[in-house]
């Protein structure tokens, strides 16, 4: 993978921590997912 298709990636993951982050838990468990796994949701099982 390139360098700037990483940077990019890792961008993109880091936004959407943080947008998910800011919902309620509420939210969250309409949405399916808990807080704790706001990592896992967004990085996927290999954690890319």
């Amino acid at each position: 993978m390139k360098v700037l298709e990483k940077i990019k990636r890792f961008s993109e993951q880091r936004r959407a921590m943080r947008e998910l982050s800011a919902l309620d838990d509420h939210v969250l468990r309409d949405l399916g997912i808990s807080r704790s796994h706001i990592p896992f949701a967004v990085k996927g099982a290999r954690g890319n």
